[in-house]
């Protein structure tokens, strides 16, 4: 199979972590008679030093023109970078915006595993996280209050801002197909996160949901107020399977959820539009104080590599090899700088990928 990925290396630890997360996919290339064919687009920083803007027209191109997308970081230092001289548009993270947007990238997911080897690093009670975790959190992500109308007025010599929150039936429907696709996927379970005794939104949301689930006998629905799903995540974040959840919500509960798994070098995550067309990245930023000094953990964007084999390609044993590869490293006591516990070996970025790539299997 032929799988053509366009690559942004981007700014930072991004140029490391892409490479290592390659030399891994090319390791599943070989054992399972797969053929990688990468194409380079530059984004974010990198792009205005060339190019002057932080993403071009023929950039986004090349990215249509591929499977999947596979991203480094973006982005530098805030306060001594002169990227952040330039106007807000002309910005790093303006690139991420724009792609986002031209690729219609509409379903953001985010996994937040708990390995057993990294369980003493999660911040919540043995006694929870001795049961562990393995949860992917979906993320409505164009639509909702962060996109709906906003104003500031001031009425009768009062300062007053609105904001509107909005989602239409196609919206929803659209989200809840890739979330019940997904749980298909994984354990058949699919918690529904809205606040329908207040918001209307919500209470569209809830219908849509139930509408889509009679397509998916064999996966479980339910329901959940985001106020309680917010406590839930730290009394038993083992009860989830899928969350499916707008926009608003979503950004809390996903770095929530992030915060429990007690290291974001191993968050992946994925923006996905109604077809088969992912953005692959880590969750973690740029991390420019250690840019070029081979010390990052390359995890994130391998285990987003996972991602992209499973959800883009539907190539789900080369993704549970990639998934398997990590899981036996860490058992074996490897850990890069930023996980790194007693007992157990520092490596650096680059022999982090070499050992992952071995582990394919």
């Amino acid at each position: 199979m032929e799988l053509h990925i366009t690559c942004i290396p981007g700014d930072g630890i991004g140029p490391e972590i892409v490479t290592e997360a390659k030399k891994v996919l090319d390791k599943v290339a070989e054992k399972y008679g797969h053929n990688m064919i990468y194409t380079d687009i530059l984004m974010g920083g990198a792009s205005i030093d060339v190019h002057g803007v932080p993403l071009t027209d023929e950039a986004i191109e090349t990215a249509k023109a591929a499977d999947a997308v596979l991203m480094g970081s973006i982005g530098g230092n805030t306060t001594t970078s002169p990227w952040y001289q330039l106007p807000p548009n002309l910005r790093p993270e303006a690139g991420l915006l724009k792609i986002r947007k031209a690729l219609n990238l509409f379903a953001n997911l985010r996994p937040a595993v708990l390995y057993d080897e990294l369980a003493a690093a999660c911040p919540l009670k043995e006694e929870i996280s001795k049961a562990g975790f393995d949860m992917m959190i979906m993320r409505e992500l164009t639509g909702g209050l962060y996109f709906g109308e906003r104003k500031t007025i001031e009425e009768n010599g009062v300062r007053k801002a609105i904001d509107t929150l909005t989602y239409d039936e196609n919206e929803i429907r659209r989200i809840a197909i890739k979330g019940f696709d997904i749980a298909m996927k994984r354990k058949k379970k699919v918690t529904s996160v809205d606040k329908a005794n207040v918001l209307d939104s919500s209470r569209l949301w809830r219908k849509v949901v139930e509408e889509v689930a009679k397509d998916y006998p064999e996966v479980t629905l339910e329901h959940m107020l985001v106020d309680n799903c917010a406590m839930q995540l730290v009394k038993d974040p083992s009860q989830f399977d899928v969350i499916l959840t707008e926009n608003m919500f979503g950004d809390i509960l996903s770095d929530e959820a992030s915060m429990v798994t007690g290291s974001i070098g191993m968050l992946a995550s994925a923006s996905l539009n109604d077809t088969r067309f992912g953005l692959y990245e880590p969750s973690h930023g740029s991390a420019p104080d250690i840019a070029g000094k081979n010390i990052a953990n390359p995890i994130a964007t391998i285990l987003s590599a996972a991602m992209m084999l499973r959800y883009t390609f539907d190539l789900d044993q080369e993704a549970a090899a990639v998934e398997a590869a990590v899981e036996a490293v860490l058992k074996e006591g490897y850990r890069t700088i930023d996980i790194m516990s007693e007992g157990c070996e520092q490596v650096s970025c680059s022999v982090m990928g070499d050992l992952l790539a071995e582990k394919i299997r």
